[in-house]
């Protein structure tokens, strides 16, 4: 690609052209890791392209080189755009949300639960298409690598923020819409050993606290929120919040414009009528 073709698509891709300006910043600032910001961000003209380097140099191992997951991921993005927009919205997401992460390139290059859930975006695309062995492979490596077992036919929506992403779990039959926030040591797991759909389904806006667990084919509504340390075994109503072992309704959750305010996105852990200074 040319070096105005290059200028052309950073100009209609404004995620990326932040993210490199915040590279060229970096090694303006410390020249030493200069290496490092060219071959994981510099080097690329698109942010999809970035991406599948990225996973590949933290993913690839002995048994499967980092070529074949650039391979890999280049051929579903191009068969499937949306990756690459969820990615885009996945990032912004962790940005908006939390207050540790000052700049786009923070997640990119250093936050695990960002890059394990585009992990999990590439198995779950190869999944589909049949490749099961290598999407397996692509949730052994994440698990290991980051800490997060997501099973590659889970469904996984957009604007997806998980923090921390230490000891996450969710299963085969999974879903987790749009705009939902995870914190660490979250299972979205089943009860026992039957078979086919048993695992939680996770509505938009919702909150799941550290520590939380969905067991079962059960529903989270919308705009929820889970308290930490919750064991959740039973349908949840949209806009409540819900806590204890095992959780119940403990309040209403408060969203007036389920856009901005939803929990997810609020990112309050106090349950309703939290003192301020308890």
């Amino acid at each position: 690609m040319s070096e105005a073709a290059q200028r052309d698509v950073r100009a209609l891709d404004p995620v990326w052209r932040r993210i490199r300006k915040e590279a060229e910043e970096i090694i303006a600032n410390d020249a030493s890791l200069g290496g490092f910001i060219h071959a994981a961000v510099l080097n690329h003209a698109r942010f999809g392209h970035a991406i599948g380097h990225r996973l590949a140099m933290t993913l690839a191992n002995h048994d499967i080189n980092a070529e074949l997951i650039v391979q890999a991921y280049t051929a579903a993005l191009k068969a499937d755009p949306a990756i690459g927009r969820a990615a885009r919205a996945d990032i912004l997401a962790v940005h908006e949300r939390d207050p540790a992460c000052e700049r786009l390139i923070e997640p990119f290059l250093y936050f695990k639960g960002f890059q394990a859930l585009q992990a999990h975006r590439l198995a779950h695309a190869l999944w589909n298409i049949g490749r099961r062995d290598f999407a397996l492979f692509l949730q052994s490596r994440a698990s290991q690598v980051f800490s997060v077992d997501i099973h590659p036919a889970a469904k996984m929506g957009q604007g997806i923020m998980i923090d921390h992403a230490h000891a996450i779990v969710i299963g085969e039959t999974a879903v987790v819409e749009d705009n939902v926030s995870i914190l660490q040591d979250v299972t979205l797991g089943g009860t026992g050993k039957e078979d086919g759909d048993r695992h939680p389904k996770i509505r938009e806006g919702v909150l799941l606290g550290a520590g939380c667990k969905v067991l079962g084919n059960i529903e989270v509504g919308r705009c929820s929120k889970v308290a930490s340390g919750s064991v959740v075994l039973k349908d949840v109503p949209e806009k409540s919040v819900v806590a204890g072992v095992p959780a119940r309704v403990v309040g209403k959750a408060e969203c007036a414009c389920e856009e901005t305010e939803a929990p997810a996105r609020v990112m309050d852990h106090r349950l309703n009528g939290d003192d301020e200074d308890a």
